[in-house]
C-alpha cells in the first residue's frame, strides 16, 4: 500500500469513527420518544430517600417542577449537575418550583449521594426505568440527563435533552422565568 492510499483509508476510517460516534451521541441525548409539549406530564410515584420514602408527582400541583433525569449517583457530571441544583436551591424555591432527581440507582445510593454532597432535595429511586422511559430519558440500563419543566398544573412545559452539567441549572432557571413572566 503507497502512502497516499495509507493516508486515505486512514481518513475514511477517520470519518467513519466520526459519523458513528455523532450518531451514538445524539442518541444518548434524545433517547426515546419524547412527550408532547403543552400536555399533561404523567404522573408517577418513585421510593425517595427523603421524607416518608415515596414522592408522587402529583404531590407538588400547585408547584413548577424541574424533574431531572440522571445517569448515575457519584459520578463526576452527575454531581456537578447536581451541587449545581443544590447552589441554586434557593433560587428555585423563590420560584415556586420543587427539584425531583431521576435515576436508576436505588435509594441506598441516592442517601449516601445526598449526604456526601449535601443535597436537601429529592433524589427517586427509578430502579426499573419505567418512569425514564415513560419520559424517553432511558436507554442501555440508564436514565439519560434529560430535565422536564412542568407547570403548576402539571403541564409539560419545557424539556432539555443532553444538557451540560456545568450549566444546566442555570439554563433551567433562564426558561423558568420565561415561562413565568
Amino acid at each position: 500500500m503507497s502512502r497516499r492510499s495509507w493516508f486515505q483509508w486512514l481518513f475514511t476510517v477517520c470519518l467513519i469513527i466520526l459519523s458513528n460516534s455523532l450518531f451514538i451521541g445524539s442518541a444518548l441525548a434524545l433517547g426515546g420518544p419524547q412527550l408532547p409539549l403543552n400536555e399533561p406530564a404523567p404522573n408517577f410515584t418513585l421510593p425517595t430517600n427523603i421524607g416518608d420514602g415515596e414522592v408522587s408527582l402529583s404531590d407538588y400541583r400547585g408547584k413548577w417542577v424541574v424533574l431531572y433525569f440522571y445517569p448515575k449517583d457519584f459520578t463526576p457530571g452527575c454531581t456537578l449537575e447536581a451541587k449545581r441544583f443544590q447552589q441554586d436551591l434557593p433560587k428555585y424555591q423563590a420560584r415556586n418550583a420543587q427539584i425531583l432527581g431521576v435515576s436508576v440507582d436505588d435509594v441506598d445510593s441516592h442517601a449516601e449521594f445526598c449526604d456526601s454532597e449535601g443535597l436537601k432535595f429529592p433524589l427517586l429511586a427509578d430502579t426499573t426505568g419505567k418512569v425514564s422511559k415513560m419520559y424517553g430519558s432511558f436507554l442501555t440500563g440508564m436514565s439519560l440527563r434529560h430535565t422536564y419543566l412542568i407547570d403548576p398544573d402539571g403541564i409539560l412545559r419545557e424539556r432539555f435533552l443532553g444538557v451540560l452539567p456545568a450549566i444546566h441549572s442555570a439554563e433551567v432557571l433562564e426558561t423558568l422565568d420565561n415561562l413565568i413572566s
